[in-house]
């Protein structure tokens, strides 16, 4: 279900290096505890971020809730389709849902991420 080249954080985050940079979203399981999202708030573009920074906020029906930095970085790039459509995190979380491009500071900060059958475990482990 979780994409194996994606790294994943306890907060619900992924990340897909590509290269020096990555692509940050929510999980699914983010989204579905959410529901419907219905706004998105972006960090600016050139922003400075450390690791389990807020980069900004997912609001839905039920609750606003932060979304983290995985790993530092400078944010290169935002998805502005969120803006006009929040509800491609419900849709496709691991996809079009993307948030930001980060252009990573410290890339084998990645290696302390979980890999997909480590965040399929612990989310097990919040189910019971």
């Amino acid at each position: 279900m979780y994409p194996n080249d994606f790294r994943y954080t306890k907060d619900h985050e992924w990340i897909k290096v590509e290269g020096d940079e990555a692509v940050v979203g929510i999980t699914d399981f983010a989204q579905n505890q959410l529901g419907d999202i219905i706004y998105v708030e972006l960090p600016a573009v050139g922003k400075e971020l450390a690791a389990h920074q807020s980069l900004g906020v997912v609001e839905s029906v039920k609750s606003v809730s932060d979304v983290y930095a995985p790993v530092p970085g400078v944010v290169t790039a935002v998805n502005e389709a969120l803006a006009q459509t929040a509800d491609l995190l419900n849709k496709d979380p691991h996809g079009q849902g993307w948030i930001i491009r980060i252009r990573m500071k410290d890339q084998k900060a990645v290696d302390g991420l979980l890999k997909a059958g480590d965040y399929e475990k612990f989310l097990e482990g919040l189910e019971h």
